[in-house]
C-alpha cells in the first residue's frame, strides 16, 4: 500500500517498523461539546484506514485519545457550573453515541490526558534536563530554537513561523522566544491542576499527546493521522519534543483529511453554518454522514449540503436493494454447476474486489473504492436472473458485503414499525389478490409507492424496497 505522507509530501510504500503489524495514532476529540461534521471526517477515513489494513491481514494497533483538560473545557466548566471532570464525563458519553452512530469501531485504547499525568510530566522533565525546554513564571517552555528541524511537517519557512508566533504570545508569557510553547501552565485561582516540580498547574495540549501515544504506542509510530488543521502547530510541536525527549524518529508516515466546506464555504460558527453530527444525524440519520465523509479522496476538500446528504440517502438505497436483491435470489436459488455465463459472472465479481483493492492500495481512495462497490452492485444485480444459482448468490454476498464491510457501510437496520406497517399492507394486498378484489390491492400498491414503497413480485414471494 501506498500512502502520501505529509512530512515528505509524496506517496511512499507502507512499511511498518514490525512487518504485519501497525502502530496507529489518531488525535481525539477536545470534550467539550459534541463534534462536529469537521470531527466526523478524521473518525470515518481512520476507521477505514484501520479496517482495510485489518482486510489486508494486519494487525493492527489503534489508539484515539481523548483530551479531557485544556482551556476549552474549563471555561465550559464555568460556564455550567461543572467540574472539569463532569464536563469531560459528559461529552465522552455523547461522542461515544455518534462514534457508535457513524460505524467507528472502538479504538483499541481512548487515553485520556489526565489519566497520563506522570507520563506527561515524565517528558516535561526530560525536556528541561536535556535543555530543550525552561521554567518560566511557574510555566515551562519547549524551545524550539534548540530542534533544528522545526516547521519540517508544515514545509513552513521559519520566518513565517516566527511573524506568526509572534502575534500569538499571550498576557503574561514569559518566553525566550515567541515561537516557544507550553508544555506546562502554571494553573489559574480555582483551575483544576496537578502538582509538580514547577508548581501546581497541567499540561499543554501538545505534549497531552506526545505522552499518551510513547506509552501506549512507543517511541516510534507508524502512521499518526488527523485533521489538515492540526498539522501547525499541534502535529509540528509534537514532533519536536517527542523526537528530542525520545531521541529517534517519533512518526514514520503522516496521514491528515481535508476540510469541509458548508454549501461552499468554509464551516464557521461566525458564519452561521457549524452543524453537529447529531443534529444532522436527526435529519438524515448517520450513514449518509459516513458516506459522505469517504465518498471523496480523504485529502481533498468535501462540501456539505442538504442535497448532497439526500442524494447520499438515494445512493445508499441502490446498495440495499442490491443486498436484498441477493437475499431474494438466494431463497429462489438452485445447486447445480455453473453455466458458462455464471462462471464469467463469477468472475467478474472476483475482478470488482480487485479493482477495490487497487483503488484503496493507492493512497486510501475510497472515492474509487466505492465506485468498484458500486460497480459490483451493478454486476449482481445483473446476475441475479429468474433461476439464480445458489453459488453464484453466495459468491455475490460474500464479495459485496466483504467490501461494504471494510467501507463500514450498509449497516443501518429499517425502522422497524415501518417493516411491520409495511409487511402488514403487503399482506393486505395478498389476500385482496387471492380474494379477486383487485382494485383494493391495486389500492394498496399504490398507496405504498406514494410513500416511497416499490414491490417486487418475486417466485420467494412479495419484496419491498424503498425508492
Amino acid at each position: 500500500m501506498r500512502i502520501f505522507n505529509t512530512l515528505t509530501r509524496q506517496k511512499e510504500e507502507l512499511i511498518p517498523g514490525v512487518p504485519g503489524e501497525v502502530k496507529i495514532y489518531a488525535c481525539g476529540p477536545t470534550v467539550y461539546n459534541y463534534i462536529h461534521i469537521g470531527n466526523a471526517r478524521p473518525l470515518c477515513v481512520f476507521d477505514v484506514l484501520r479496517r482495510y489494513l485489518t482486510f489486508r491481514g494486519m494487525k493492527v494497533r489503534y489508539v484515539q485519545n481523548f483530551t479531557d483538560v485544556d482551556d476549552k473545557l474549563i471555561a465550559k466548566a464555568n460556564e455550567e457550573g461543572l467540574t472539569v471532570p463532569q464536563v469531560a464525563e459528559r461529552y465522552i458519553a455523547e461522542y461515544r453515541v455518534d462514534a457508535a452512530g457513524l460505524n467507528v469501531m472502538e479504538a483499541d485504547v481512548h487515553p485520556r490526558a489526565t489519566e497520563c499525568m506522570d507520563d506527561i510530566l515524565q517528558m516535561v522533565n526530560t525536556l528541561v534536563e536535556k535543555g530543550y525546554a525552561y521554567q518560566s513564571g511557574g510555566d515551562v517552555y519547549f524551545r524550539t530554537a534548540r530542534f533544528a528541524e522545526y516547521g519540517k511537517l508544515s514545509h513552513q519557512p521559519l520566518e513565517e513561523l516566527e511573524a506568526g508566533a509572534s502575534e500569538r504570545v499571550g498576557p503574561g508569557e514569559q518566553k525566550e522566544n515567541p515561537m516557544d510553547f507550553a508544555l506546562w501552565k502554571a494553573a489559574k485561582p480555582g483551575e483544576i491542576s496537578w502538582s509538580s516540580p514547577y508548581g501546581e498547574g497541567r499540561p499543554g495540549w501538545h505534549i497531552e499527546c506526545s505522552a499518551m501515544s510513547r506509552r501506549y504506542l512507543g517511541e516510534t509510530l507508524d502512521i499518526h493521522c488527523g485533521g489538515q488543521d492540526l498539522i501547525f502547530p499541534h502535529h509540528e510541536n509534537e514532533i519536536a519534543q517527542s523526537e528530542c525527549a525520545n531521541g529517534c524518529r517519533f512518526a514514520r508516515y503522516w496521514m491528515h483529511n481535508g476540510y469541509i466546506n458548508v454549501d461552499n464555504r468554509k464551516m464557521s460558527k461566525s458564519l452561521g453554518n457549524f452543524f453537529t453530527v447529531r443534529e444532522v444525524a436527526a435529519r438524515y440519520g448517520y450513514e449518509p454522514i459516513r458516506f459522505l465523509m469517504i465518498a471523496s479522496h480523504y485529502r481533498s476538500p468535501i462540501n456539505y449540503s442538504p442535497e448532497v446528504l439526500e442524494q447520499n440517502v438515494r445512493a445508499l438505497e441502490r446498495l440495499y436493494t442490491c443486498r436484498a436483491g441477493i437475499q431474494t435470489a438466494k431463497e429462489a436459488a438452485k445447486d447445480r454447476p455453473y453455466t458458462e455465463q455464471e462462471q464469467a459472472a463469477a468472475d467478474g465479481f472476483a475482478r470488482r474486489r480487485q479493482q477495490f483493492i487497487e483503488a484503496m492500495e493507492d493512497d486510501l481512495n475510497t472515492a474509487d473504492a466505492l465506485a468498484a462497490l458500486f460497480d459490483l452492485a451493478r454486476d449482481v444485480n445483473a446476475a441475479m436472473h429468474a433461476e439464480p444459482n445458489l453459488a453464484l448468490c453466495e459468491a455475490a454476498e460474500r464479495q459485496f458485503n466483504e467490501l461494504a464491510e471494510v467501507l463500514g457501510l450498509l449497516y443501518e437496520r429499517r425502522d422497524q414499525s415501518l417493516e411491520e406497517e409495511v409487511e402488514a399492507l403487503i399482506a393486505a394486498r395478498t389476500a385482496a389478490r387471492k380474494a379477486k378484489q383487485y382494485a383494493e390491492a391495486d389500492r394498496i400498491r399504490d398507496e405504498l409507492h406514494r410513500r416511497g414503497i416499490v414491490l417486487e413480485d418475486t417466485p420467494a414471494g412479495v419484496k419491498w424496497r424503498r425508492v
